[in-house]
């Protein structure tokens, strides 16, 4: 992806979870172009995606938003 306006570093994982921004999170409000598709990309297992919807619901429960505006 390229970018076609401003980016910036997403708070959801800079300097929060990982100094520095090493996971290469970004956000914008404009278009990304796609310059390339991933071709060997493997999702995450059905229990890893579970584990991850089961946290999302705990954090919510405790008030805790997953996105930061």
């Amino acid at each position: 992806m390229e970018p076609t306006g401003p980016i910036e570093d997403d708070p959801n994982l800079t300097d929060k979870k990982f100094p520095g921004n090493p996971t290469k999170s970004y956000r914008t409000r404009h278009p990304l172009r796609v310059v390339g598709e991933v071709q060997d990309w493997q999702g995450h297992l059905p229990e890893q995606l579970q584990s991850m919807r089961e946290n999302l619901e705990r954090l919510k429960q405790q008030g805790i938003e997953a996105i930061e505006e």
